[in-house]
């Protein structure tokens, strides 16, 4: 590969950290169901890093399970899909104004232990491809390094008026 090439993938390839704030502006979830404080390591239209700081203050935990509180599998999946929608959002810049990222398929989910308070999950989220508006990731969840969940899983990017 040449120097020019080497350059323009660095460039392209530039790591971005996005806050709670500009992750608030680029996908529409809010509290309770806001799952990703933070993604760091963004590199646009290839992959992303999200952070969920998990507290014994999130409402699931009341009754999943109060006598041991254990993050629902869904919900680890909904913030690497979550994360993904950042990632799509900031790959796509101005042209992902008032668009909408819906979850389609979730593939070979696996749960490998269980969540819990105290826990920070980074959830890290890698493109497969993307065809037109639908985007396939590979997901994997880890707590210390730990793998704690992984799935497969697509979205489409579609018009908030759908």
């Amino acid at each position: 590969m040449t120097e020019a090439m080497q350059a323009e993938v660095q460039d392209v390839g530039a790591e971005t950290t996005i806050d709670i704030g500009r992750i608030m502006a680029m996908i529409p979830h809010r509290y309770p169901f806001l799952l990703v404080d933070r993604v760091v390591n963004v590199v646009r239209g290839t992959s992303g890093v999200g952070i969920k700081n998990v507290s014994i203050n999130e409402p699931f935990f009341q009754g999943h399970f109060p006598s041991r509180p254990v993050m629902p599998g869904v919900l680890i999946i909904e913030a690497m899909a979550q994360t993904a929608g950042v990632l799509v959002v900031e790959s796509l810049g101005p042209e992902a104004q008032g668009k909408l990222v819906y979850f389609m398929i979730v593939e070979n989910a696996r749960f490998r232990r269980p969540v819990v308070p105290g826990d920070q999950l980074c959830l890290h989220v890698m493109k497969i491809r993307n065809r037109g508006n639908v985007w396939k990731f590979h997901g994997e969840a880890r707590v210390d390094d730990v793998m704690v969940a992984e799935a497969t899983f697509a979205a489409m990017i579609a018009d908030e008026e759908m």
